[in-house]
């Protein structure tokens, strides 16, 4: 048995993988494929990709991007979702705020520097005209110090994965005062350097099994059952989601990552953009 590691969101995007472990589809390929669940997100699962911690990761696009031109030896294997990631922006239940246009000039709640949660905060300030330069954060790891942060005031609003963050907002603990989404395909599955070039034929066997289940995982009888079942949603939520979500089974678009550069580079959260070649794999 070749062992893997792989991490990922403890999200609902990532129910194929948990399928496929569950039922011997990768031991059957003769690989020990070992999910680690990473609650903060694409800035921590950048770092473990840096320090080799992980050979393989489910991470946001824009965030493994911006890792990757500062340095980091990893490279997009294959587009995993190839839909834009709906991104609500919340505040705690009892905040003053009652529209985005009142968050201008507050503070950001952010898993970590370098994460979706803070990419996105300079996204949305860019779409609502405001000057990214003045962009307050204060530092939450997960879901759980958002909630924290937001209900006892140490931050304003926190941007997360609108269906994520739901159960928290039909709960009263957030309100949701709208949405912003990515301009780009959300998730890619991503490999360091070391495991790119020691593993080629690994990662293309990985790759055939989680497209064989991503390519019928929408017609499994009762699926949006058993998503809602297992990450506490509600059923029509989940209905919704997977209306609007794609997977996908091919490498992401060039074009789509020249866009994440120059977008990322305009907010002047990367200096330079860097060749698509140390980009993909």
């Amino acid at each position: 048995m070749k062992k893997v590691r792989i991490i990922g969101v403890p999200e609902h995007f990532n129910l194929p993988w948990h399928m496929a472990i569950e039922e011997g589809a990768f031991e059957e390929r003769g690989i020990d494929l070992q999910w680690t669940e990473v609650p903060e997100g694409t800035g921590r699962m950048c770092q473990m990709l840096q320090d080799e911690e992980t050979d393989l990761a489910i991470i946001l696009t824009e965030g493994l991007v911006k890792s990757i031109t500062e340095g980091n030896a990893a490279k997009i294997v294959q587009e995993y979702i190839s839909t834009p990631l709906q991104w609500g922006i919340h505040v705690g239940a009892k905040s003053e705020f009652n529209s985005i246009a009142d968050l201008k000039g507050s503070k950001a709640a952010i898993s970590r520097l370098g994460s979706g949660s803070h990419l996105m905060a300079f996204v949305n300030a860019q779409n609502e005209g405001w000057a990214t330069d003045s962009l307050q954060f204060e530092i939450i790891n997960n879901l759980d110090g958002a909630v924290t942060a937001l209900t006892e005031g140490t931050a304003d609003y926190f941007m997360w994965e609108y269906f994520t963050t739901k159960p928290l907002v039909d709960k009263g603990i957030f309100r949701r005062l709208g949405d912003c989404p990515t301009p780009w395909p959300c998730f890619v599955v991503a490999a360091t350097q070391k495991f790119i070039d020691e593993e080629k034929s690994t990662i293309n066997h990985i790759l055939e099994v989680i497209n064989n289940y991503t390519s019928e995982f929408k017609q499994i009888p009762s699926i949006d059952r058993s998503l809602a079942n297992r990450y506490s949603q509600q059923l029509e939520d989940i209905k919704e989601w997977l209306k609007i979500t794609q997977w996908s089974q091919k490498q992401i678009p060039e074009a789509t990552l020249t866009k994440v550069q120059d977008t990322l580079r305009e907010l002047e959260l990367i200096n330079k953009s860097i060749p698509l070649s140390q980009i993909l794999n």
